[in-house]
């Protein structure tokens, strides 16, 4: 395995796990005789120069912390050939021949876009709480996501027992309903509403007031935001005209990118974090690394967002059933 001077970045939406990432990278690069550096804010940091070397001592007490401690940001800027030549640049600059970016798709395309243009190497971690990247089974953040939706839908509940009333509770997951799964289960939903799915308000209120009339005092309905019957409060005011219900609504929004990453999302950042500098050590380009079926795995960024990840859509015939 060759020596490098690996640049790492967060980039895109944070996500809680990314700081573990980092400090996998950094301990990990830093052990097998690699120099790493810091871009600050993403993309962003690259084109401004804004780059900094990474001791062991600079992720020290990081691996609890929620966001990242390098700093993340959305650059249209990188969009452009001439952003994307002054990036270059910088990293010629520092030295910087191998690049590790965190972050989701949109974080992979600009990468792959970069080393199609010059002579780099480069290689994806999957850190975004939507869990849409084909190639890992999990991205570092969602699992997190889930257990603070979880905990918000626990307390909801509480409320919506103690009032009758029927809650409806939007979740992140814009593209992707994994958010609104997972929590939607594990809250034990009456309904959960994701993109992947088609929505039947009518269907949906019939299978409500069956419910209503066998006694059950109150119910809560996980909707993702990208669900093509539309947002919480697109459901609410289809379902207003056909039952005559308390309906509240709660959305939960970016509280679920923040905090402390839970235990299973600094095991799968630490992995991720090491397997990336394995994979650059060894001379791997253009790919992301993952965990699937609990074993590292390498996939080509490219297909990380050409190929469609798919949802157990067995899972929401168990989560229906369990609801009734």
């Amino acid at each position: 395995m060759s020596k490098k001077t690996i640049g790492v970045l967060t980039s895109g939406g944070d996500s809680p796990g990314m700081n573990a990432a980092v400090r996998a990278v950094v301990r990990t690069g830093i052990y097998y005789g690699n120099k790493i550096y810091g871009i600050k804010e993403g993309y962003k940091g690259m084109i401004v120069g804004d780059i900094e070397e990474l001791t062991l001592s600079s992720v020290s007490n990081t691996i609890n912390y929620g966001g990242t401690i390098i700093l993340t940001a959305r650059c249209k800027d990188f969009f452009k050939k001439e952003g994307r030549r002054k990036a270059y640049n910088n990293l010629e600059k520092f030295g910087i021949e191998s690049l590790i970016v965190i972050g989701g798709d949109g974080s992979f395309r600009g990468l792959h876009e970069l080393l199609n243009e010059y002579e780099l190497q480069g290689i994806g971690i999957p850190g975004t709480i939507d869990n849409d990247l084909y190639g890992t089974d999990y991205t570092i953040g969602f699992d997190t996501a889930v257990n603070t939706a979880l905990d918000a839908i626990d307390k909801i509940r509480d409320t919506a027992t103690s009032h009758s009333r029927l809650f409806i509770i939007e979740v992140m997951g814009r593209n992707s309903g994994y958010i609104g799964l997972y929590t939607g289960i594990g809250g034990g939903a009456e309904e959960i509403l994701i993109p992947e799915t088609k929505t039947d308000i009518e269907k949906l209120c019939k299978k409500l007031d069956i419910g209503h009339k066998r006694g059950k005092k109150s119910s809560i309905i996980v909707v993702a935001e990208g669900d093509e019957g539309g947002s919480a409060f697109d459901i609410k005011k289809k379902m207003e005209i056909l039952v005559d219900w308390d309906i509240r609504i709660s959305v939960l929004g970016h509280q679920q990118r923040g905090g402390s990453p839970t235990a299973s999302d600094r095991l799968l950042a630490s992995r991720l974090g090491y397997d990336a500098v394995h994979a650059i050590m060894n001379g791997e380009n253009d790919k992301m690394v993952g965990i699937l079926h609990n074993k590292s795995n390498l996939t080509s960024l490219e297909e990380t967002w050409t190929r469609k990840k798919s949802i157990d859509m067995s899972l929401l015939k168990m989560a229906e059933i369990l609801a009734t």
